[in-house]
């Protein structure tokens, strides 16, 4: 099997994968019938506009609360229960119709529902990939997912205008539910290995907090996020213009709009089989967002400069092939970034800063291209894609090779005392974690160093606060203090320290002086 494709010969990645391109299909089918809809039941720009709007608007609004209710449930169960969801909106929003009793703010209420649906499914979707495919496949299933995604832009909206012609926008709305009942089917169809874990779930607003610490703690999930933002806000310049230029400056109709479109879609879906090949010659995830992301403005720039059909379409031909490599790799970069425990809530981060990014961006450089005309907007917004995408260049996507760790023992806390044991539940107060280092003064400065590392593996692993405390009167006395919102929460932490945060709490633990190691207590808050 060709390179590109290997992602497919896992069964369980190639049956969802297949079902997930159906709903893709479904889903533009719907906008297409939607905004068509709406231009019947009340034409007016805004209300148009607002049908993208409903659309979107969910992912802001419940990007990080999904990414916590996918972490917390079992995720076949919470994807099968986001599918019915979509299934039944759908299906409802088809016979209202067929009734002919829709009007405008049905059909926006409708679509925001649909919309609500869809962010459920985003960052569960993403994170459920890592469980389907090996570790060396991950890249390209993701890729293959933009492919999908690409492949159904370009086919959906063809297939809800001739649903529309055949038999009416109700049709395009009944083809919707249709595909969302085939991923439906499919995740029924999938046998996933539910994770063992003898701990009860975390609490809702609990796991929301323990996601944006995460984020804050993990300096590669931050380098992703910023180099995401800085991507997406320039590249948004497209969005934003592109039925300008193809209007004003080409002076074509929405016939040559969609062809400009699916121009795109070729360009990434022709990257996204040409990925494995373009690894070799660009081994680092860093390098290939650089690379794509000069090969995306190059294409904003000869935009902005076209006056004929032909330079357009290869720059749209290059943006789709510069879109699909960035963002394959960026979205790759956040799976490598983060553990399983908090991958949904973590990526639910991720997506609703890149979505936030893209939609200031299309914002901005629309107004900026009624201001400014363009032409001249498309050619500044290469220039600042260019020069930031060099700028960002030293955030590090690929996790630097940690120095080998210390055979020490880390430090362990002694077992809670018998009559204690019934205070020690779930809803227990918060609890502090003490440990005592004895430190040559000499080894301050590289103590500190090791003692950065440990606090970011502290606040990753579910620390709600982190302190370092020296002895004013023993230079060599040191205590790092940490609290965690409760014992359940306290005994998470061992489950979620991977090899290399053991590595860098052992490097930390290495400049004890002593024959035992650091001492290590736990406090629990008690109402008096």
């Amino acid at each position: 099997m060709p390179a590109a494709f290997a992602p497919l010969r896992h069964p369980a990645f190639r049956l969802l994968w297949w079902a997930n391109l159906a709903a893709n299909i479904g889903l533009w089918v719907q906008n297409t019938g939607a905004g068509w809809m709406m231009t019947s039941l009340d034409p007016s720009p805004a209300m148009v506009s607002a049908v993208q709007a409903a659309s979107m608007l969910p992912v802001f609004l419940l990007a990080l609360p999904a990414g916590a209710a996918a972490d917390i449930i079992d995720r076949r169960i919470y994807l099968i229960g986001a599918q019915a969801w979509v299934f039944s909106v759908a299906s409802m929003l088809a016979l209202l119709t067929w009734a002919g009793v829709v009007g405008p703010w049905t059909l926006l209420f409708f679509t925001f529902c649909i919309g609500t649906g869809n962010a459920l499914n985003f960052p569960a979707w993403a994170a459920t990939t890592p469980e389907l495919v090996p570790r060396e496949d991950l890249v390209q299933a993701i890729a293959l997912n933009g492919i999908g995604f690409n492949l159904s832009r370009a086919v959906g909206p063809a297939i809800g205008g001739f649903a529309i012609a055949l038999a009416g926008t109700e049709a395009a709305f009944a083809l919707n539910a249709v595909c969302f009942l085939t991923l439906l089917l499919s995740l029924l169809f999938w046998k996933r290995a539910k994770p063992e874990n003898p701990l009860p779930p975390e609490h809702f607003l609990g796991a929301m907090r323990a996601g944006v610490r995460f984020v804050f703690a993990s300096p590669a999930m931050r380098a992703t996020i910023l180099r995401a933002c800085v991507f997406f806000f320039f590249t948004a310049a497209v969005w934003g213009m592109l039925p300008l230029v193809v209007r004003h400056r080409l002076g074509l109709g929405p016939e040559a709009y969609g062809m400009m479109l699916g121009v795109m879609g070729v360009g990434a879906v022709a990257t996204g089989f040409a990925l494995p090949a373009l690894r070799t010659r660009l081994p680092t995830r860093g390098g290939m967002v650089t690379a794509f992301s000069l090969v995306s403005a190059a294409a904003l720039a000869l935009l902005g400069v076209s006056g004929h059909w032909l330079p357009a379409g290869i720059s749209m031909l290059m943006f789709g092939a510069g879109w699909l490599a960035a963002a394959s790799t960026l979205q790759a970069a956040a799976q490598f970034a983060t553990p399983a425990w908090v991958r949904a809530r973590a990526i639910g981060i991720y997506q609703l800063c890149f979505f936030g990014a893209m939609t200031l961006g299309a914002v901005l450089w629309g107004w900026a291209g009624s201001h400014l005309g363009v032409g001249p907007a498309l050619l500044f917004a290469a220039a600042a894609a260019a020069v930031s995408a060099v700028a960002v260049r030293g955030w590090r996507l690929d996790a630097a090779p940690a120095p080998e760790a210390p055979s020490v023992p880390l430090p362990n806390p002694e077992a809670p005392a018998a009559e204690l044991r019934s205070v020690l539940a779930e809803n227990s107060g918060r609890v502090v974690e003490q440990v005592r280092y004895s430190i040559d003064p000499k080894d301050r400065h590289a103590f500190l160093v090791a003692m950065r590392e440990a606090r970011r593996v502290r606040l990753r692993s579910g620390a709600a606060a982190w302190r370092l405390m020296e002895d004013v009167a023993h230079p060599e006395r040191w205590v790092e203090i940490w609290a965690v919102e409760s014992w359940t929460e306290h005994l998470r932490e061992a489950g979620r320290l991977d090899a290399a945060d053991r590595a860098a709490l052992a490097r930390a633990a290495a400049f004890h002086q002593g024959d035992e190691p650091p001492e290590a207590t736990r406090y629990i808050a008690i109402a008096p």
